[in-house]
C-alpha cells in the first residue's frame, strides 16, 4: 500500500515503530500530487518547500521523543479561505489575488503546534459560495471517482484532495453543507462541528452566524483525531464556546445497542436519486442489526430551510464582503477616474457572477422596506427549524438522513440554473441554521460507481455521539476502504 493511501492513525503507528520517516510520507504525497493533480486540480497553490521544511523538524522530534502528536508529520491540505501567514490565501477570488495574510488562523496555529505538514491551499467555490467548486476564479476541480463530474462544494478541493490521495487529511469550512456535501460526493468523511466548537478566527467570513471549520478525512478515526486537534475555546473569536473538548477517540468502538436514531420523513423526498435512497435505507438496516432503535420523527419546517438560508446567508455575505473595495489589499482596477468609479469597477471586475448574485440579493433583503418582510422573517423561520431539532432530540439521540439527494452531477450541468444548484444542499442547510453538529460518511455506491453519503446529526456539542454511531457503522461495512481510481 502506498503511503499516500494510508490514514493518519496508520501512518502514526508506522512512525512510532520507526518503519517510515516523515520525509518518506511527504515524498509519497507530493509524488502523488505530481501524478494526478493535472487531472483532479484540487489545489489553488502548493507549499512543497514549506512541507519538507516541516518534515525535517517532525523527523527530528520523532528521533528525540517517542511521545508525539498523532498529527506530527501528517500532510494536511487547507481550504483557501483560512489565513496562514505569508501563504497566498485568496478564497478562489480575483479580488484577493496575491493576498498573503499577516497572521495565522487559530486552527492552523493548533495544527502547527502538533507538527502537521502544510501541503497547500485547496481550490473552492469563490468565497465559499457554491456547491460544485465550479465558481472558482482559478479552475474547476474534478471528482476523483469520475473526472467528468463535480466534487461538490464549496470545499470541493479539500474533499477531492483527500479522495485522490493528494493529502492525508484536509480542513474545510461549512456554511450550508460545504464540508458534508463534497465529502459525500467524493466518498470521504466530513464533519461540521457545533457552531462555536472550533474557532473561526482567521477564517475569511462568508456568513458569520453559519460558518464553521471542520475536517475531511479518510475514515472516522482520523476525523476524531482532527476534530480534537482543532477544537477548543479561543478568546480571539467571540462566538467560540468556553466548553471543554472531549477525547473523541475514546468513544470510538463503544456499543451502540439501544441508541435511538430518528428518521425524518421530510428528508426522503420524491426526486431523490434511487441509488441514494437505497443506500441510505440499507445503512439504516445496518444500524438496526447493530442494536440501534430506529424511530420515525418529523422536522416539519425543513421545507422552508433553503429559502431561509439564502436570505440569512446572503444578507451576512453582503455585509462581510463590503470590505473588499480595492483600498487596503487585494485587487484594484487600473481604469478609474475617481474614487467611486474605482470602488465600482474593482468590485465588478474582482467578484465572480455567483458572488455578485449573492451580494445583490443580500443587500436587497436588508434594504429599507424589505428587512422585516425577508430578513426578520427568515430569522423567525430559523428559530422554528431549531425548535424542530430540539423537540426531536427529546426523543432520539441522533438523526439519520441522506447527505445529498443525488450523487455527483456532471460538470456544467447546473451552472446555468442557480436554483437547482442551491437544492444540492437541501439536506445539509438545516444543520447550519440550527447550529448543531453533523457528519457525512460513505454508505454505498451507485451503479455508475459514484459514492453515496449518509448524514448523522447530533445535539449541540454532542460530536461524541455522532462519531460513536459513525464509527460503529463504518466498522460494519467496507465503503471507507475503497479508493478512487483516477482515469483520464
Amino acid at each position: 500500500m502506498e503511503l499516500y493511501n494510508l490514514t493518519i492513525h496508520e501512518l502514526n503507528d508506522l512512525l512510532k515503530k520507526k518503519e517510515v520517516t516523515v520525509r518518506e510520507i511527504a515524498e509519497s504525497v507530493f509524488s502523488r500530487i505530481d501524478d494526478v493533480e493535472d487531472k483532479v486540480r484540487a489545489y489553488a497553490c502548493l507549499s512543497a518547500d514549506k512541507a519538507f521544511e516541516q518534515a525535517k523538524k517532525a523527523d527530528m522530534l520523532i528521533r528525540d521523543n517517542t511521545d508525539f502528536s498523532a498529527l506530527n508529520g501528517i500532510p494536511v491540505a487547507i481550504k483557501d479561505n483560512m489565513c496562514t501567514e505569508g501563504i497566498q490565501t485568496t478564497c478562489a477570488s480575483r479580488i484577493l489575488q496575491d493576498f498573503r495574510p499577516p497572521y495565522t488562523a487559530s486552527v492552523i496555529e493548533k495544527l502547527n503546534s502538533r507538527g502537521y505538514l502544510h501541503t497547500g491551499m485547496t481550490n473552492m467555490d469563490e468565497f465559499a459560495m457554491g456547491s460544485s467548486t465550479e465558481n472558482s476564479s482559478y479552475r474547476v476541480t474534478k471528482n476523483p471517482w469520475d473526472i467528468t463530474r463535480v466534487p461538490g462544494g464549496s470545499s470541493g478541493g479539500s474533499a477531492a484532495a483527500v479522495a485522490a490521495g493528494e493529502c492525508i487529511a484536509a480542513l474545510g469550512s461549512d456554511t450550508g453543507g460545504s464540508i458534508r456535501q463534497p465529502a459525500a460526493l467524493c466518498g470521504v468523511v466530513g464533519l461540521k462541528p457545533t457552531y462555536g466548537r472550533v474557532s473561526r478566527y482567521g477564517l475569511v467570513a462568508f456568513a458569520s452566524s453559519l460558518d464553521q471549520i471542520g475536517p475531511l478525512t479518510k475514515d472516522v478515526t482520523d476525523c476524531a483525531i482532527m476534530l480534537k486537534a482543532i477544537s477548543g475555546h479561543d478568546p480571539a473569536d467571540s462566538t467560540s464556546a468556553a466548553i471543554s473538548v472531549p477525547d473523541y477517540q475514546a468513544v470510538l468502538g463503544r456499543d451502540i445497542k439501544g441508541i435511538k436514531l430518528g428518521i425524518p420523513g421530510e428528508y426522503f423526498i420524491s426526486g431523490m436519486d434511487p441509488s441514494v435512497d437505497r443506500s441510505v435505507r440499507e445503512a439504516i438496516k445496518v444500524f438496526e442489526r447493530l442494536g440501534a432503535v430506529i424511530e420515525d420523527i418529523s422536522l416539519p419546517h425543513t421545507e422552508y430551510a433553503v429559502a431561509a438560508y439564502y436570505i440569512i446567508a446572503t444578507a451576512e455575505a453582503s455585509s462581510n464582503l463590503a470590505r473588499y473595495d480595492g483600498v487596503k489589499y487585494g485587487y484594484r482596477t487600473k481604469d478609474a477616474d475617481n474614487l467611486l468609479e474605482m470602488y465600482m469597477k474593482t468590485r465588478d471586475e474582482g467578484f465572480g457572477s455567483e458572488v455578485k448574485r449573492r451580494i445583490m440579493l443580500g443587500t436587497y433583503v436588508l434594504s429599507a422596506g424589505y428587512y422585516d418582510a425577508y430578513y426578520r422573517k427568515a430569522q423567525q423561520v430559523r428559530t422554528l427549524i431549531k425548535r424542530d431539532f430540539d423537540k426531536a432530540f427529546e426523543k432520539v439521540d441522533a438523526i439519520l438522513t441522506p447527505t445529498t439527494p443525488t450523487p455527483a452531477f456532471s460538470i456544467g450541468e447546473k451552472t446555468q440554473d442557480p436554483l437547482q444548484m442551491y437544492l444540492s444542499d437541501i439536506f445539509t442547510i438545516s444543520v447550519n441554521l440550527a447550529g448543531i453538529p453533523a457528519i457525512s460518511i460513505p454508505c454505498g455506491f451507485t451503479e455508475g460507481e459514484l459514492p453515496v453519503g449518509l448524514q448523522i446529526l447530533g445535539k449541540h456539542f454532542d460530536e461524541e455521539r455522532i462519531l460513536q454511531a459513525a464509527y460503529a457503522y463504518e466498522q460494519s461495512t467496507e465503503w471507507h476502504k475503497r479508493r478512487a481510481k483516477i482515469r483520464g
